[in-house]
């Protein structure tokens, strides 16, 4: 059985490859033309998605155990029967395993919260940024190949290293690129990911569970990010 880090990274490469072909297709129904797929940025979503799943799985691991979302707590039928001094009430809830209950603990969900929309979001968006930007530069040269206006084939894996020419990648313009953008990406993921993180944090006790929930919910953001940098 595979480890939950290789599952999740299996995950979400599958859901960047949906979700960039998703986008896609809205592009061509709202320009009216045939879908023809350009297995280029699938491949470039799907890499990025390959390579950041598995920081990020940790990165949530380290976050839980920091920052538990549960602890232990006495029942209210326990602390009903210690008040009264009932001894007997407390051996048969002891008995029955209704001593101590998991409760929420708002102070660490929100910690949790917080760090995961400012650093996980400021080093997410950044990572993007520059490995879109850099990979995007690498591989400009198939569609010099092809024409311009056709779209990229999955020839270009067979090229080997010349399938990716990071010599010539401008990486002091991809730099400026990734600072211009960096705002609006952020500022949009805080109207959707918040919430995502408080579902995960609130209702889902393992990193495994979060994960799963985050790469669908990464479904929808994935058409919109694949939108937004196909512009």
């Amino acid at each position: 059985m595979a480890s939950p880090i290789v599952t999740a990274t299996i995950q979400g490469a599958v859901i960047s490859v949906i979700s960039n072909i998703l986008a896609q297709a809205i592009t061509a129904h709202q320009t009216s033309t045939p879908l023809v797929i350009d297995w280029i940025p699938v491949f470039q979503y799907a890499l990025f998605a390959a390579i950041s799943t598995p920081p990020n799985f940790l990165w949530q691991e380290f976050l839980e155990g920091a920052f538990p979302a549960y602890h232990m707590a006495p029942t209210a039928e326990a602390v009903a029967s210690a008040a009264a001094s009932n001894d007997a009430e407390l051996d048969d809830e002891t008995r029955k395993g209704r001593i101590v209950e998991p409760r929420l603990n708002k102070r660490n969900t929100l910690i949790k919260t917080v760090l995961d929309q400012t650093v996980g979001a400021a080093l997410n968006t950044l990572a993007f940024s520059m490995f879109v930007g850099g990979i995007r530069q690498g591989m400009r040269h198939h569609y010099d190949v092809a024409g311009a206006g056709k779209k990229g084939g999955w020839g270009f894996l067979l090229q080997g290293k010349d399938a990716v020419r990071y010599e010539q990648v401008r990486w002091d313009s991809v730099w400026e690129s990734a600072k211009t953008e960096f705002w609006p990406l952020v500022k949009a993921g805080w109207r959707f990911w918040p919430m995502v993180s408080l579902i995960n944090f609130v209702f889902l006790t393992s990193v495994q569970a979060r994960s799963l929930v985050g790469s669908l919910a990464g479904l929808g953001w994935g058409v919109y990010i694949s939108l937004v940098t196909a512009q």
